[in-house]
């Protein structure tokens, strides 16, 4: 019998040894899912250049001599750019995530580029197509990064997605603060020098990360949730802090310094989540480490007795020959099971959210986008104006993690359905659009906390129960076709009622003071009209949102009783099983099957 070898002390002679297991648990930590969840926090984190077009909307708008309905044209292809996603699910269907996360990076860059050289007169004036153009290719890329890294995330945690979409989604939100903070750091108060900074950064950070973010076998860990909530501690943290620089910020006026120490700080709190993926990854190596030293320690024992054979693994049946996706458009599986894209975009659930998002999020996206001429119109000072964007942007990350958060812990403990969540987010709306049609005082600063929260908690709601509905297979396709309802809604009630109507009042207004309007020259309007009646429509057209997803509450109610996450749960045990089989020195079926030659120790 030959006993096993005790360890031996760390002498010269191991430091190989031992510089081998750094090694090695380095680049577990770099490869582990954990990291990836980090790397997919900075991508996400500077991913939200979308919801600052009120920053520099301005520079746009006057550089180019635009009217209110032109610049909400613009801004309506913003809004297709940025939700559209269908290409690059399409794309993510068939390729990596590092395909989609470079072709996004490439987009990013290329768009915002062409349209600071046109804002800044580097080249010609460009025709209004052209600027649509310039500015839906940048926006698009979001949904690149969105579809790499959110969906591949969504993929590896399927226990988890609530959460999933509630973080990563929230540092989206977040994003407008984080980049404003570094922008002021870089550039002071150059408006026209964020359009290039948001065309660059996001580009650098989504190149750093390209092999890093992929999808890995699922297995489940007993601590998972618990480290997702350390994340969002300290994005709880870096949200409040980004609040209070805000508030003083406004109040007083920083020197070079202090926004080059502010935005250092910011920096410090993006890469604090590195501190936990390593923590993490060490308790997961130590343990299998330890699993290992235990099996290899084992004397290894070969015998001849009679053992019962294992029950043979049975091979799944044949596959049934394919059918034509056409032919089972309207033969749908069960909710929870994976529908084909066909399946999903013909189903009646699908139509249901499609028209809840379309007037649902595009009232509040138009709040959101008209924020700064909204601002203007009442009488709010420059500085106030900034406030209110980046207000939205902390409530847009406040709102999207704990929707994802709270809906998450309220759906497993209390079978509370997500819909339900989402039309009462609907409705909370309301009252936001209100503050802005009677143009109470000072109520655009609560206007903007509402618009902000609302806007958030919308998108994981939205997006956790497409996957939850019609199943993880086609998700990258079906993500994004969620989100392409917005647009719609945004052209409906941000271009066709709020800009005309907008730019009607103005011209009202300049021949109320016997003035004509000159070729080139901006519309502006002042006073609580402006915007009066484009957000009485606004509400209404929510609580026609809230109406028919309160239908989709009712369709869906037997499903969210039930356990929707049984066959993830049993995938990821079946994976520990195999993972724990493998590092067993013997199974009993190889004692079995040796030959007979007696007994061995």
């Amino acid at each position: 019998m030959t006993m096993p070898q005790p360890f031996t002390s760390a002498t010269g002679g191991n430091r190989g040894g031992g510089m081998k297991q750094i090694g090695n648990f380095t680049l577990q930590a770099f490869t582990g899912r954990w990291f990836m969840v980090f790397a997919c926090l900075l991508i996400m984190s500077v991913a939200g250049a979308t919801y600052m077009f009120a920053l520099y909307s301005g520079d746009i708008k006057h550089s180019l001599g635009y009217s209110q309905s032109t610049l909400n044209l613009l801004s309506t292809f913003k809004d297709l750019g940025g939700n559209v996603g269908i290409i690059s699910g399409l794309i993510n269907e068939v390729c990596p995530p590092w395909v989609v996360l470079l072709l996004g990076a490439v987009m990013n860059f290329s768009g915002y580029f062409m349209i600071w050289l046109s804002v800044t007169g580097k080249i010609k004036k460009p025709p209004v197509w052209q600027m649509c153009l310039f500015i839906c290719i940048g926006a698009n890329s979001q949904t690149f990064a969105n579809t790499g890294a959110l969906v591949t995330c969504v993929k590896n945690f399927p226990e988890s997605r609530g959460v999933v979409l509630g973080l990563l989604k929230g540092f989206v939100g977040l994003s407008g603060a984080i980049i404003t903070q570094l922008y002021h750091g870089l550039y002071g108060y150059d408006t026209r020098s964020l359009i290039l900074f948001i065309g660059w950064l996001p580009a650098a950070v989504s190149i750093v990360f390209l092999r890093i973010v992929r999808v890995i076998k699922v297995v489940r860990q007993e601590n998972e949730l618990r480290t997702f909530y350390r994340f969002l501690y300290i994005s709880l943290g870096l949200a409040g802090f980004l609040m209070v620089v805000i508030i003083v910020q406004n109040k007083l006026s920083f020197s070079e310094f202090e926004y080059d120490a502010t935005a250092g700080f910011v920096v410090v709190l993006l890469f604090a989540p590195v501190g936990i993926v390593f923590r993490e990854e060490f308790k997961q190596w130590r343990r299998k480490k330890e699993k290992q030293s235990v099996v290899n320690h084992l004397p290894v024992i070969i015998t001849t007795e009679s053992l019962p054979l294992r029950e043979p693994v049975v091979a799944p049946a044949a596959v049934e020959k394919e059918v034509s996706c056409w032919k089972t458009v309207f033969s749908p599986p069960e909710r929870g099971e994976d529908y084909t894209i066909l399946q999903a975009v013909f189903s009646v659930d699908m139509l249901i959210l499609f028209t809840t998002t379309t007037f649902g999020v595009g009232g509040t996206l138009t709040a959101i986008d008209n924020l700064g001429q909204i601002g203007r119109s009442l009488g709010y000072e420059s500085k106030s104006i900034t406030t209110f964007v980046t207000l939205v942007s902390i409530w847009n990350y406040m709102g999207r993690v704990a929707s994802g958060f709270l809906s998450e812990h309220l759906l497993m403990k209390y079978k509370f359905p997500r819909p339900l969540m989402l039309t009462i987010i609907l409705f909370i709306s309301c009252a936001g659009h209100l503050l802005i049609a009677f143009g109470v005082p000072n109520g655009l600063y609560v206007s903007s906390v509402i618009m902000g929260f609302c806007f958030g908690a919308q998108w994981p709601l939205i997006f956790a129960i497409i996957s939850e509905i019609f199943g993880l297979k086609y998700y990258s396709t079906l993500y994004n076709l969620g989100g392409g309802a917005s647009p719609l809604g945004a052209y409906i009630l941000n271009v066709v009622v709020a800009g005309q109507l907008y730019d009607k009042e103005a011209q009202k207004q300049l021949i109320a003071r016997g003035m004509t309007r000159k070729n080139g020259e901006d519309l502006t309007c002042t006073g609580i009209e402006c915007y009066k009646m484009s957000f009485l429509i606004i509400t209404g057209a929510t609580l026609f949102a809230c109406l028919i997803s309160f239908i989709l509450v009712i369709r869906t109610r037997k499903f969210y009783r039930g356990d929707i996450y049984k066959k993830f749960r049993e995938a990821a045990e079946a994976e520990t099983a195999r993972t724990e089989m493998s590092l067993s020195p013997m199974t009993a079926n190889e004692t079995h099957s040796m030959p007979p030659q007696g007994t061995r120790q």
